[in-house]
């Protein structure tokens, strides 16, 4: 008896010495930031090192990290902190540049249309798993990548999670005129068109909470999300909050989109948004843009210096309605209006709209025949139409404040209440400004 037992306490013993010492706490830097935690030199070394099961919390000492991260099928909290008077935990792309290493959910489309496999360059990657990324800063500052490929600061695909009190900088394409790459923060679902390498891709719900970021100096867009809408349900849901959205300012190569919903449904509240201009003709540049997405709520942001502050838009009838945008501040829209309205049953309430080039807010016609929208209590200062209307969209559309309006209210056939400064193919003088949505077909 005496050696059985001593057999199965030895045996016991063995198990437990086979368990990673690590498998608690993991870290990235000098052994100094963190004595009890198990240190790693670099990210991807310590995501590869937390176990399959359970919650992983990682944190990331001050230092700058050349590196992609990828964070597959494991629940892991990754987190910057502060050691030695510094608090900047700083990924920044290897030495050879950044590379591929995940196929997007939808085509991309060449100059012609034809559909095409796109890919991403993710700096940091999360794939099928529910996961946090806190306290960073993702910078791509000298990334190598060039037209046709696609830059993403922070990459969450079929996963679920937070984004939190993150710096996403520099997400750029060299020499990237016209390319239309290069996103900060990008959620996205369904199953990836590649079946092959890099890190095919599962489809599953997606459901992020991207709030207190500073997204600054992307090319393309800076926070997007895209989903697949099914009636009023969509593969993807997002909470965007409190975040910094700055764009480059007067460009003449890319469309920029501060914050973007294609296809998924989400609240986009309190966030300031800014520089998202495009200054080629008859194309626009917007602040908030969203498309296909059920009963959204745009409401306390503060946006300025776009082409358009807020574009809503239906494709198909009845697919983007019942949007609240309420409370918002909208300062100086080049070329366009303050809010678009293509979309149907919109309540558009307690919005102040200071100079606007064309209209405060135009209620016009996309892809419902005849959309009723709702407009009140607004404040608008400075436009050549307060509100115009595009029969036969119509709403109701008082009562409202104006402060230098040439137009109250202005109901009228053509789109624009200024002097056109493109024609349409057909020859009219409408001014129809086309949006440039982040890839989603």
């Amino acid at each position: 008896m005496k050696t059985s037992l001593t057999s199965g306490i030895l045996a016991t013993v063995l198990v437990l010495a086979a368990s990673p010492a690590f498998a608690g706490n993991l870290a990235v830097g000098p052994p100094g930031c963190t004595p009890n935690y198990t240190h790693f030199t670099t990210i991807q070394a310590a995501v590869n090192a937390a176990p399959l099961s359970g919650s992983t919390t990682i944190v990331v000492c001050p230092g700058i990290y050349t590196e992609q991260v990828q964070i597959i099928g494991k629940k892991i909290t990754l987190k910057g902190i502060s050691y030695g008077g510094s608090d900047a935990a700083i990924i920044a792309p290897p030495a050879g540049g950044l590379v591929q290493n995940a196929s997007s959910t939808f085509p991309g489309y060449d100059q012609y249309g034809n559909p095409y496999v796109a890919y991403f360059e993710a700096m940091v990657l999360v794939q099928n798993t529910t996961a946090t990324i806190e306290d960073l800063t993702v910078d791509a500052t000298n990334n190598l990548t060039v037209c046709g490929q696609d830059p993403v600061g922070i990459l969450y695909q079929n996963a679920d999670g937070t984004i939190t009190r993150d710096n996403v900088l520099h997400v750029q394409v060299i020499g990237g005129f016209g390319c239309q790459g290069g996103l900060g923060i990008y959620v996205e679902s369904g199953s990836t068109i590649s079946n092959g390498p890099p890190n095919p891709s599962a489809a599953a719900n997606s459901t992020v909470t991207i709030s207190y970021n500073n997204v600054q100096d992307y090319d393309k867009n800076g926070i997007t999300a895209n989903g697949t809408l099914t009636g009023t349900t969509s593969n993807v849901g997002v909470t965007i909050k409190y975040n910094t959205v700055i764009g480059a300012g007067a460009v003449p190569d890319n469309a920029q989109n501060g914050i973007q919903l294609y296809g998924a449904n989400g609240t986009i509240t309190s966030n300031i948004i800014d520089g998202d201009w495009y200054t080629v003709p008859g194309t626009a540049a917007t602040g908030v843009l969203i498309l296909q997405s059920t009963a959204p709520l745009v409401e306390a942001n503060t946006i300025s210096n776009t082409n358009v502050g807020i574009y809503l838009q239906s494709i198909n009838p009845d697919d983007t309605d019942n949007a609240t945008i309420k409370s918002n501040t909208i300062t100086a829209t080049h070329e366009y209006d303050g809010i678009v309205l293509c979309a149907n049953l919109s309540t558009v309430t307690g919005n102040t709209i200071n100079v606007a080039d064309e209209s405060g807010i135009n209620v016009t016609l996309c892809g419902d025949p005849a959309p009723t929208d709702t407009v009140y209590s607004n404040t608008i200062n400075g436009a050549c139409a307060g509100i115009l209307v595009q029969p036969p969209a119509s709403g109701t559309t008082a009562p409202d404040t104006y402060y230098n309006v040439t137009t109250p209210v202005l109901t009228t056939s053509s789109d624009t209440c200024a002097t056109p400064l493109v024609k349409k193919q057909d020859g009219s003088g409408h001014r129809r400004a086309v949006v440039s949505p982040a890839r989603r077909k």
